[in-house]
């Protein structure tokens, strides 16, 4: 694919801005959106077509329950997010919430396009993450030095 740069919102940039120095600690794929918790006690949410919403986490977590995540759904990514908060990236017992394999303390966010696909590049001081949107049945593929998830 080719990628050329995505031109971002006045509200992309605000989110961008105010992610900068956090640090990834882990995330959940939840239908078109991925949700990524941030140490600063932030849920910063990528939609498959690159658009970001960023708000206090439990505030976060309240607003995800919908038809597709039930009440007990939602417990189990509140007490995720929180052991995230408390213990960090090596979080143990995860169910809902995935652990970040690296570290990375955000430095810069780039937006890329490849007709419907987006690239998000999360360059961090020591690692960086690479976020792919695709239409298929994992809507985004995680890349980071030493290898990929699929969500």
């Amino acid at each position: 694919m080719d990628w050329i740069p995505l031109e971002t919102s006045t509200y992309q940039d605000h989110v961008i801005k105010h992610v900068l120095g956090a640090t990834v600690l882990g995330w959940v794929a939840i239908g078109d959106a991925l949700h990524l918790v941030l140490d600063v006690g932030l849920l910063w949410t990528i939609y498959l077509n690159a658009e970001m919403n960023l708000m206090a986490l439990s505030v976060a977590i309240q607003d995800l329950q919908d038809d597709d995540v039930s009440h007990a759904d939602m417990r189990q990514l509140a007490a995720d997010a929180q052991a995230l908060i408390e213990d960090g990236r090596e979080a143990q017992g995860l169910v809902r919430f995935r652990g970040a394999p690296v570290n990375c303390a955000v430095v810069e966010v780039e937006i890329l396009q490849s007709g419907a696909h987006r690239r998000i590049i999360i360059r961090g001081e020591a690692n960086d993450l690479e976020i792919e949107t695709s239409d298929g049945p994992s809507p985004f593929s995680i890349n980071f030095i030493g290898g990929s998830f699929q969500t």
